[in-house]
């Protein structure tokens, strides 16, 4: 791959930039400052979005007036790209006939689209990653029936479909797109997700990983480290439009995978500093909770919280229409908040974040402290200490394993559920107004069965305890989670796409990898059970439709998932990647069935 993998302050002192990242990262760690506002009173901070964004907004609010629902996807509008200045463009749009509702002619409004605009997707063009070979050596050793492995390398051979590199117009004017330009090849997750994801990013890691294309592995790394040093933190996607709120944060453990794989020790040296500034972006301002308990111990932890307030611009038609019914303008933005703040999670959407699970408009993501983020910051910790420790830094290897300490600690007081045998998120109460610290109560644990109540099975501390262990086994197997074609998101069937009875590969792989690595011969009976599961799901709805796809339906063995608020999508980047790491870890013995 050409360039460096690291295109900016690659040649920094880490040793110097280490003692100044601990300066500020000592004041996060002592526990004590105050908890951000969860109230409605309590407006947040906004990122403002580029002139371009905001005209799209008004384009695609026309594009639905003129052309009406069916099959309207708001996002197409806001991935286009300038052949003019904006100001050109602007004007002919603003000279475009109208009616009293904003519609144009279809006729006009589809000859001004192709003349002043290059289609959605030309931004990214396809590139072959240059360690792509169509039967890596030593791929999937433990696959030993041959309908599996040819499925499996017809799988691997999708990450030729789904590379990509921005295109050197982007790069050239910028301001002509919302594409970000990012400076290495990039594996995107397919259909109308033309761009980088970050959680996502995740699990393609895994599937090349298995796949042996360890150099593609590390181009995302640094396409993600890019977006810490331009932004402060890994944004949601790699849109200008994506720049108000990041994901669910799984970089350091991409960083921590790929050194396992490979040994490179100057590719983790070169992460570290960008990791602790997104453990900072985690542990600070609004995304900070504190929680005191009753032996009035404080406890921090994190939330999901967007910096924005107004409708997400890959979806403003959708967003005005469910707002259009609040009249006051701050519970407006308030909602609006709590919507990019859902979709900061990556869980968009789920009655997981409703107070009403009948009125969307109750969504309050910001009010609860999730299991699963403050898992997967543990997990950062973890990671960054052991990092820290392989490059020669003590002083950061031992500042991050106290800092996950705490958080073990945190996790276990404020979400765990000894009688359920499950981590339960936390509803902050409307008391985060103008106080030091929540008084954590028993009564605001959600008590509803998501899947997520069992993601911190996935990190070290949690299935190294045995007795722990044991105890969520037995809690996922009676949850009415598991079902025939894998686990479903929960147990509430709302239309939500993260709601029964959709199963998401990411979800199946954090169970699935936390029960296996446990060494309990019970926890991994029940996690190649659930890989069998999905593993044949995967297949057959493969060989019926030709595609893999985003979610599944896991009530029916070979059905893909619906829902939300936009159709089925194929590709898929992080379901191509749970199936060639299941594979890897579990193989396929000759004699066992594929077929449902």
């Amino acid at each position: 791959m050409a360039g460096s993998l690291f295109p900016r302050h690659s040649h920094s002192s880490f040793s110097l930039f280490s003692s100044l990242l601990l300066s500020l990262l000592l004041p996060t760690m002592t526990f004590t400052t105050k908890a951000s506002s969860a109230c409605t009173s309590e407006p947040g901070p906004v990122k403002p979005t580029i002139p371009l964004v905001a005209f799209f907004d008004r384009l695609q609010e026309t594009a639905l007036a003129t052309f009406g629902k069916t099959n309207f996807d708001p996002k197409f509008y806001v991935d286009l790209s300038l052949k003019f200045e904006l100001s050109k463009t602007q004007k002919a749009f603003d000279q475009l006939p109208k009616s009293a509702n904003g519609s144009a002619s279809v006729k006009d409004l589809k000859e001004f689209i192709a003349e002043y605009f290059e289609d959605a997707g030309e931004d990214m063009v396809l590139a072959e990653p240059e360690d792509f070979v169509p039967e890596p050596e030593g791929f999937l050793p433990k696959v030993k029936n041959p309908e599996v492995r040819a499925w499996a390398l017809e799988v691997h051979l999708l990450w030729k479909n789904l590379s990509r590199k921005v295109s050197d117009e982007v790069h050239k004017r910028p301001e002509f797109h919302t594409l970000l330009p990012l400076p290495q090849q990039c594996v995107i997750p397919g259909s109308r997700f033309r761009e980088v994801y970050y959680w996502d990013s995740y699990w393609v890691i895994r599937g090349l990983l298995a796949s042996k294309m360890y150099n593609t592995a590390k181009a995302i790394v640094s396409n993600l480290i890019y977006l810490i040093e331009e932004y402060g933190y890994v944004l949601n996607g790699a849109r200008a439009y994506y720049t108000n709120r990041s994901q669910p944060p799984l970089l350091s453990a991409m960083v921590f995978e790929v050194y396992q794989r490979t040994g490179d020790v100057e590719f983790a040296r070169k992460s570290l500093p960008a990791l602790i500034k997104e453990h900072e972006f985690w542990n600070s301002g609004i995304h900070k909770v504190t929680v005191r308990d009753s032996q009035a111990q404080k406890h921090t932890l994190s939330r999901y919280y967007a910096m924005w307030n107004k409708p997400r611009p890959e979806s403003s038609t959708i967003d005005k229409e469910f707002a259009s019914n609040i009249s006051n303008v701050d519970e407006k933005q308030h909602f609006y908040r709590e919507v990019a703040s859902a979709a900061e999670s990556g869980w968009d959407f789920s009655t997981r974040w409703m107070r009403n699970h009948s009125d969307f408009t109750t969504l309050a993501t910001t009010s609860i402290l999730p299991v699963d983020l403050n898992a997967f910051i543990l997990r950062m910790e973890h990671d960054i200490a052991l990092l820290a420790k392989v490059t020669g830094d003590h002083n950061i290897a031992e500042c991050f394993l106290k800092a996950s300490e705490a958080r073990h600690e945190a996790i276990k007081t404020v979400f765990w559920n000894a009688e359920k045998g499950q981590w339960l998120d936390y509803w902050l109460g409307n008391s985060t107004c103008n106080v030091e610290a929540q008084t954590w109560e028993a009564c605001n644990q959600n008590q509803n069965v998501f899947a997520s109540n069992f993601v911190p099975l996935w990190v070290e501390p949690f299935f190294s305890d045995a007795s722990l262990v044991e105890k969520v086994t037995r809690s996922l197997q009676s949850s009415g989670l598991l079902c025939d074609a894998g686990i479903a998101t929960s147990l509430t069937k709302s239309g939500e796409q993260w709601d029964f009875p959709n199963g998401w590969a990411p979800i199946q792989h954090m169970i699935v990898e936390g029960l296996a690595r446990s060494g309990l011969k019970e926890a991994k009976l029940v996690a190649e059970d659930i890989a069998v599961r999905w593993i044949r799901t995967n297949y057959v709805a493969y060989k019926k439709t030709g595609t893999m796809h985003e979610k599944y339906d896991v009530e029916k063995c070979g059905a893909f998932g619906g829902g939300g608020e936009y159709i089925p999508q194929t590709g898929f980047g992080w379901s191509n990647g749970v199936v060639l790491a299941f594979l890897e870890e579990f193989g396929w013995p000759q004699d066992r069935r594929i077929n449902c």
